[in-house]
């Protein structure tokens, strides 16, 4: 073995019961977050081996329950599909921490291709029968026995609140700089907030979420770019099916990146939603609510001015939890979120159209 971790990584698969020997040790990712490996075996068999940061992840025996309960009940209902599998140690955990204190987990290596952006239309809708298929697969699966290992994440009620108390305390003397922004956030309040509302008040029920849908999160087969699975399932826990749908839109379907500073290319590609709408809605209509799917479209609406809210709030507060690689970096990311929210709006119309006649069929 030539890589240094292979040692201490070799003690680290033996204790996920793997039978072979360990034959060589890749590096995938070596970031900030978690450390990714892909580990060969003189089986001819490969895994995955993470560690995962507990302080970005302050609670991940959590993680790993939630992911544990939603792999298994996803791999009953389709036992010969493609699935990902966390392994176990002796003691029936799906991870490990060494003796450092460092947290491990190890799934089966699927050889695929991700894409982190694309323009291929047939791709979009795949993507959308992969999260829809993943979410119908739940849509029987009681959420309360999750943990929320994200404390409100998506409570668009209570990022508001925050946000314009930070405009009015004003930490870093920012607020005026942003009074536009916080304009026509307060214009469309009443709108943004209302998925949530529902959520809250049991109109729309709480399902079993992924919670970051975006497209790199869908593992394609390399030759037909047919869809295998959906990955990174470490913000599993409960929530609206109609926020899951709409930030896939919010991050694929727009005609731009999400910091674009040019707003004038802004918008979004009413066909990229078609195709991903499509993709979705036949997969999941038979297991939501009337409600739900009447809301999928709004819901792009509504998680695209919550990521704005973000966005700004962070700005106002001295830019903490984004990382950001120029001084206006989360004020841009509002900005451009806003600007497609508000074509979101102009063509929430056309987005509900579209998403009743999949579901017609």
């Amino acid at each position: 073995m030539s890589k240094p971790y292979g040692g201490q990584l070799a003690e680290i698969c033996e204790k996920f019961r793997i039978e072979s020997s360990l034959d060589s040790v890749e590096t995938l990712i070596d970031g900030i977050i978690n450390k990714t490996f892909k580990v060969n075996f003189t089986s001819g068999k490969s895994y995955l081996l993470q560690q995962i940061n507990s302080f970005v992840f302050a609670r991940p025996e959590q993680v790993m329950g939630n992911i544990d309960l939603v792999t298994a009940h996803i791999m009953k209902k389709n036992p010969d599909g493609c699935n990902l599998h966390f392994h176990h140690t002796a003691d029936g955990k799906n991870y490990y921490i060494d003796k450092n204190g460092s947290f491990w987990r190890l799934r089966n290596y699927l050889d695929a291709v991700t894409f982190n952006t694309c323009d291929d239309i047939a791709v979009l809708e795949n993507a959308g029968r992969a999260f829809g298929r993943f979410q119908n697969m739940l849509s029987d699966f009681d959420a309360s026995v999750l943990c929320e290992t994200i404390p409100g994440f998506h409570n668009t009620v209570a990022r508001m609140e925050t946000l314009f108390e930070h405009a009015s305390s004003d930490p870093m003397g920012r607020a005026a700089e942003v009074v536009r922004e916080l304009d026509f956030i307060s214009s469309v309040r009443e709108k943004a907030t209302e998925l949530c509302k529902m959520t809250l008040s049991g109109a729309i029920p709480t399902r079993v979420t992924h919670n970051d849908t975006k497209i790199s999160n869908v593992l394609f087969d390399k030759n037909t770019r047919l869809p295998l699975t959906v990955i990174d399932l470490d913000t599993v826990m409960p929530g609206m099916a109609a926020y899951d749908f709409g930030d896939t839109v919010r991050s694929a379907a727009g005609t731009a990146s999400e910091d674009e500073r040019d707003l004038s290319i802004v918008s979004l590609d009413i066909a990229k939603f078609e195709a991903y709408a499509k993709g979705f809605v036949s997969e999941t209509r038979s297991g939501l609510t009337k409600t739900e799917i009447d809301t999928l479209a709004q819901g792009a609406f509504c998680v695209t001015v919550e990521q704005a809210v973000r966005f700004l709030d962070d700005y106002l507060t001295g830019d903490k939890y984004y990382k950001i690689s120029y001084p206006l970096h989360n004020l841009c990311r509002a900005r451009c979120q806003l600007k497609l929210a508000g074509d979101m709006l102009e063509k929430l119309p056309a987005m509900e159209k579209t998403v009743a006649k999949y579901a017609a069929l």
